[in-house]
């Protein structure tokens, strides 16, 4: 009997089998797979054979099925694969390091064109997690290869604390009073950027949702932030009043992740409450901020909050904000919706990252 599972590695995705006999496991193989690959596999029949499915997909690869055996996964016989929906001749994908705040390495992906000029000039999207123990893993993404990769801007992939890229650990180091952890890997990761000549602060965009929007919505107030490192936040249906967030919906579900802010936990969610921490003297870079009237999860208070601050502190002209009247959590009802709502950040990111407009 033949057991599999994936262990992430700071380059890679690696996949180890094992076999059962005599009552115990033994490892048997591991098997490394590509940078910006997400492979998977199961048994075809594990009463009979050791033939396995391998499934996989990746920045640049749409889902594809494979049969392999187990004495040879990496011999994979391809059998079929989603149609690809953007033309990834020379992009590619490879995978950095940068140092956060306390020295932790952060891992990052970063899918470009090959030959990328290192001159600060090409159009960065930053996407970013972050909680709840959930990792970003490679995967195909037609909306991000059409609507970004295509036009030669490259998109980034932020692994930092919080999420569950290397385990309960990698997510505890991110928990309440530790939170600004993840916060400070993800700045890392933008200097990162711009001190290799990828990108420089007014073309480097971020994007994040849910506690992904808590993550953006930092990256609005925290003063080691804003401006100094982006010239665009993406934040959708946000989490973003943390003194009231357990009011809310499914808000006290979370405390377990952020706090709670009826007790001395205030102390420490004020710090990355983003809408306490804005202010009137600070140039905050241009922000949209979306959300949807039926979000039964993250109340669109949040949002709405937000924006009508900026608003009050004379931020319209870089403030814009949309609310979608239906949607859940996923912030669109069906496919229509999805392709607005992603069409309206990236013509967004798009005028403000890429706009030969902007004095340049």
């Amino acid at each position: 009997m033949i057991s599999t599972h994936r262990l992430s590695s700071l380059v890679l995705t690696e996949s180890r089998s094992s076999r059962y006999a005599d009552g115990a496991f033994s490892l048997e193989r591991c098997l490394k797979g590509e940078v910006g690959l997400s492979p998977s596999f199961s048994a075809v029949d594990a009463e009979t054979s050791d033939d396995l499915w391998r499934t996989s997909d990746g920045y640049t690869q749409p889902t594809t099925l494979a049969l392999a055996a187990a004495s040879s996964p990496d011999a994979a016989e391809a059998l079929k694969a989603l149609p690809a929906f953007y033309d990834a001749g020379g992009v590619t994908t490879q995978q950095f390091t940068a140092a956060s705040a306390d020295g932790t390495a952060v891992p990052y992906f970063l899918v470009s064109k090959e030959g990328l000029p290192l001159d600060g000039s090409t159009p960065t999207l930053l996407y970013g997690y972050g909680g709840f123990e959930i990792s970003l893993t490679p995967s195909y993404s037609a909306g991000i290869g059409a609507a970004w990769l295509e036009k030669g801007h490259a998109y980034v992939q932020a692994n930092i604390r919080g999420g569950g890229e290397y385990g309960p650990r990698w997510h505890q180091a991110a928990l309440k009073e530790k939170r600004s952890k993840a916060y400070e890997d993800f700045e890392a990761v933008a200097r990162d950027l711009i001190s290799r000549g990828v990108t420089s602060p007014s073309k480097l965009g971020c994007q994040g949702g849910s506690n992904g929007g808590l993550l953006t919505g930092n990256m609005l107030a925290r003063p080691t932030a804003g401006s100094t490192l982006f010239g665009a936040i993406v934040c959708q249906v946000p989490l973003l009043d943390m003194r009231r967030f357990h009011k809310l919906l499914a808000g006290a579900s979370w405390m377990g992740e952020y706090g709670d802010p009826d007790t001395d936990d205030w102390s420490f969610l004020q710090r990355y409450s983003p809408y306490h921490n804005l202010d009137e003297a600070t140039a905050y870079p241009p922000i949209l901020v979306t959300t949807s009237t039926r979000d039964d999860r993250v109340h669109p208070g949040h949002a709405r909050k937000l924006v009508s601050k900026l608003l009050d502190l004379g931020k319209g002209p870089s403030t814009f904000y949309y609310e979608n009247i239906e949607g859940g959590h996923g912030g669109a009802a069906n496919n229509k919706q999805r392709a607005f709502m992603s069409t309206l950040a990236y013509s967004f990111l798009e005028q403000t990252l890429a706009s030969k407009n902007r004095g340049e």
